[in-house]
């Protein structure tokens, strides 16, 4: 099959270079399967680029949890404290003690750091001196 690969630049090009996967997948020809690749990394980096993935909140991820679980708010007050704390939790009003995250380890069997927030570096020395200036 003859076919060149589409640089991605709009979502019309993003549409022909699907159509090109699709006519690339069924080929067993090694150039066609070789342009099938390189075609979909492009594809996979302009959605990247354009639609960027978000980690997801720790309240997300409780809320998730919650769901799989058939849990209520109800039912987490045992594991994060209050009822105001579960609910200050699940708006991401208020982070996770390290005892809350004991107890949500030991409820779903999630790993630790899918629960505690990224440290925050310290600024500087040197950007601090730069803010002050």
């Amino acid at each position: 099959m003859d076919a060149t690969l589409i640089v991605i630049d709009s979502d019309a090009e993003l549409a022909r270079a699907r159509a090109l996967v699709d006519r690339l997948w069924n080929s067993n020809d090694r150039t066609d399967m070789a342009r099938l690749e390189a075609q979909a990394r492009l594809i996979a980096a302009y959605e990247e680029r354009k639609w960027p993935r978000r980690p997801a909140s720790t309240a997300d991820l409780i809320r998730h949890l919650m769901d799989q679980h058939g849990l209520t708010r109800a039912d987490m007050v045992p594991i994060l404290g209050t009822p105001s704390r579960v609910s200050e939790v699940l708006r991401g009003k208020k982070g996770l003690s390290m005892a809350m995250v004991q107890r949500l380890r030991a409820r779903f069997g999630v790993p630790a750091d899918v629960l505690l927030a990224p440290v925050k570096k310290a600024p500087t020395r040197r950007a601090k001196k730069r803010a002050a200036a």
